[in-house]
């Protein structure tokens, strides 16, 4: 009697986060790869994996802390390699595959359409190709001013064709929020704290990347609707007050550093301080020597980057949107109100629970890091420790000088942190779990006592 072999085959279903997590991985993969080839290197030799890892979930995880130096290490098709991943994880694979999918009048699926609402982080799936169109078109635009402001600057001091060449670099760097530089010595853009036109272009870059795509769009939309939503009104009176007083906070503490500000004109002070208060919100370029800045400035600026950008934005952190929550959430509790209220407009419970855990998860992660980080980097100064894991964890990429002495253990620690920051703890738990069906019964009410 002939038996006959039944397979059963089961069907495996890949919900967004996990295509998020392996989309991401997989980018960071074949970056690695092709950096560890000959040609991506100056010597002719590539990168040892561990160290091409580390560069390519950097640059795909908008971070940039470099193990080695970006502009010396890297031959043009290194750079280049860089470059791509940088730009593809700013804005998000599915958002590079929807413009392919443009490209060739393919039809975006209900399935792609809720990939790109988790990609993009938005609140509703409705209008969400449009947006996605958008998006693309506001990064050619904004990136293409920003190569032609600074490859104008840069011409006067390097022949036409590099000038050009910085300028697209730098643009897309910096509007991604990644921080990567082709300066040489890992000098970042501090040969140009005074200087107006680099400074201002450059913040700009970061601050247009770091307020997210949503409030961008609407930005855009203001002249027909005349309306802004919560999140954006939220958004901007955040990213504001963050600003500005990070800047007030490093002209005051480093006024008299005269390794920093103090040898600079009034002019230079405030340009100094400025940028250094937008890069921290996840940026990773320096005008000032990260290592040269006191304690307290050191302070301010993990805060600052631990906050991050916003909400479906090329940055990193727990975001903005989730700080002021939290806030709000804390002052309404010390005035005895049991609502959250915005802008005449209440928050729900179900949003200030996610700021919670965002923002605890978040912190769990750096704790947890910064100390197996003083037990495998022993000897190391514990605030350059907490600086380097709060940098990669909001993908800031601004460094005290830790991250090219760091142990392989080490940097598999910042591989790992960079990756959690850019797809978000939660997203991972997600991925890594299996959620049950919810309960069909609740349990009774338990009291504890608080504070």
């Amino acid at each position: 009697m002939k038996r006959e072999k039944i397979m059963l085959r089961k069907k495996v279903y890949l919900d967004p986060p996990k295509i998020l997590v392996l989309g991401f991985g997989l980018i960071i993969v074949i970056g690695a790869f092709l950096l560890t080839l000959p040609a991506s290197t100056a010597n002719g030799q590539g990168l040892p994996f561990l160290n091409a890892l580390f560069t390519a979930t950097s640059a795909t995880c908008v971070t940039g802390l470099v193990v080695v130096d970006t502009g010396t290490t890297f031959t043009i098709f290194g750079q280049i390699t860089i470059l791509c991943m940088i730009q593809i994880g700013g804005l998000g694979f599915m958002t590079f595959a929807t413009f392919f999918a443009f490209l060739v009048g393919k039809r975006i699926s209900l399935k792609e359409r809720i990939l790109l609402q988790e990609s993009l982080n938005n609140l509703s799936m409705e209008g969400i190709v449009r947006l996605a169109r958008r998006i693309l078109i506001f990064t050619a635009v904004i990136e293409l001013v920003g190569a032609m402001l600074l490859s104008i600057r840069f011409s006067f001091d390097m022949p036409i064709g590099k000038a050009l060449y910085y300028g697209i670099f730098h643009s897309i760097s910096n509007f991604n929020n990644a921080g990567f530089d082709l300066m040489g010595e890992f000098h970042s853009l501090t040969s140009y704290v005074d200087d107006p036109t680099v400074t201002l272009t450059v913040s700009a870059l970061i601050i247009l990347g770091g307020i997210g795509f949503i409030v961008m769009n609407e930005l855009f939309e203001y002249r027909v609707s005349k309306r802004l939503s919560l999140h954006t009104k939220i958004v901007l009176m955040t990213s504001t007050v963050l600003v500005v007083v990070g800047a007030a906070g490093i002209f005051l503490l480093e006024y008299s550093n005269g390794l920093t500000l103090k040898p600079l004109s009034l002019l230079g002070k405030i340009l100094g301080s400025l940028f250094q208060s937008v890069t921290a919100r996840t940026a990773g370029a320096n005008t000032l020597n990260i290592g040269d800045l006191t304690q307290s400035s050191l302070l301010l600026i993990v805060l600052l980057m631990f906050v991050g950008a916003s909400p479906g934005s090329t940055g990193g952190g727990i975001k903005t949107t989730t700080f002021t929550t939290l806030i709000g959430a804390v002052w309404s509790q010390i005035r005895g109100k049991e609502d959250v209220i915005f802008y005449r407009q209440r928050i729900e419970y179900e949003t200030i629970y996610k700021a919670l855990t965002v923002t605890l998860s978040g912190l769990f992660l750096v704790m947890l890091m910064t100390l197996i980080l003083t037990i495998s980097e022993h000897g190391q100064d514990f605030l350059a420790i907490v600086f380097e894991v709060t940098s990669a964890f909001a993908t800031v990429g601004l460094s005290m000088g830790l991250t090219p002495e760091l142990s392989p253990v080490g940097k598999a620690l910042i591989i790992f942190t960079m990756f959690a920051g850019r797809v978000g703890p939660l997203t991972i738990a997600y991925a890594v779990t299996i959620r049950k069906k919810p309960d069909a019964f609740r349990y009774p009410k338990g009291k504890i006592t608080i504070g």
